[in-house]
C-alpha cells in the first residue's frame, strides 16, 4: 500500500480515501481530482484534438485516453455529447473535454490562435505521416472511420496525412490512429516523462 503520510504530498492535494482504486499512476493516488488536473494543466503538451462525428463510443473513449496519455492540451468532441465513458477508464476527469456541434468554429478559434490544423485520413494527396515536421501548435482532426474527416474541415485543415498500412484494410481504427498520430507528435516536440 502507498505511504499517504509522504512529507513530498501536501496536505491539501489528498483525498481522504483508504483504499484509491482510481486508474492512476502512484504518483497521483490519494490526490484530489482538482490538484491532479491543475499538476498536468502547467506540464500539458501544445497540441489539441477534434474527434468529429465519431459513431463508435470505443473510438471516442480510446482517444480521450489517448489525449490523457500523450497530456494532450483539450478535446473536442463534435456532432455528440454523450457517450459511453468506460472505454476512457477515467481519463476524461483529468481531460480539457468540450463539445461543440461542428469543427468548422473550433478549427478558426485555433487558426485564431496561430495553431497548425492537420488532418488525419487516408485522402488522395495526403502526406505520409512518417516524413511530417510537426509544429509545435498543433491541431489534429480525425474524423469517423469510413466516413473520414469532413469536406469543411479537409478544406480548412493546412495538411493532411495518411498513416501507410501494409496490409488488406483501408484504415485503422480512429482511437489506434490517434493514439499513433500522438505518438509521432510527441516523437519531435515532447518533454519527457
Amino acid at each position: 500500500m502507498t505511504d499517504i503520510s509522504n512529507p513530498n504530498w501536501p496536505e491539501e492535494l489528498l483525498e481522504p480515501i483508504i483504499n484509491d482504486r482510481r486508474n492512476l499512476i502512484d504518483h497521483y493516488k490519494y490526490w484530489k481530482e482538482e490538484a491532479i488536473i491543475a499538476d498536468l494543466d502547467q506540464r500539458r503538451h501544445s497540441f489539441a484534438v477534434i474527434c468529429e462525428n465519431l459513431a463508435n463510443d470505443f473510438n471516442v473513449g480510446t482517444t480521450v485516453r489517448n489525449c490523457n496519455a500523450f497530456l494532450a492540451k483539450e478535446i473536442w468532441i463534435i456532432g455528440r455529447r454523450g457517450w459511453d465513458k468506460r472505454g476512457a477508464v477515467g481519463t476524461y476527469k483529468y481531460q480539457h473535454v468540450h463539445y461543440a456541434p461542428t469543427s468548422v468554429e473550433v478549427i478558426e478559434d485555433f487558426r485564431a490562435r496561430d495553431y497548425h490544423i492537420v488532418a488525419i485520413d487516408n485522402q488522395e494527396g495526403a502526406s505520409n505521416i512518417y516524413d511530417y515536421h510537426w509544429a509545435e501548435k498543433t491541431l489534429m482532426i480525425f474524423g469517423q472511420e469510413q466516413i473520414g474527416v469532413s469536406p469543411e474541415s479537409l478544406s480548412l485543415a493546412d495538411e493532411c496525412l495518411y498513416i501507410p498500412q501494409f496490409g488488406s484494410t483501408r484504415s485503422l481504427n480512429v482511437g489506434v490512429a490517434s493514439g499513433m498520430a500522438m505518438f509521432s507528435w510527441i516523437g519531435q516536440h515532447g518533454k519527457s516523462a
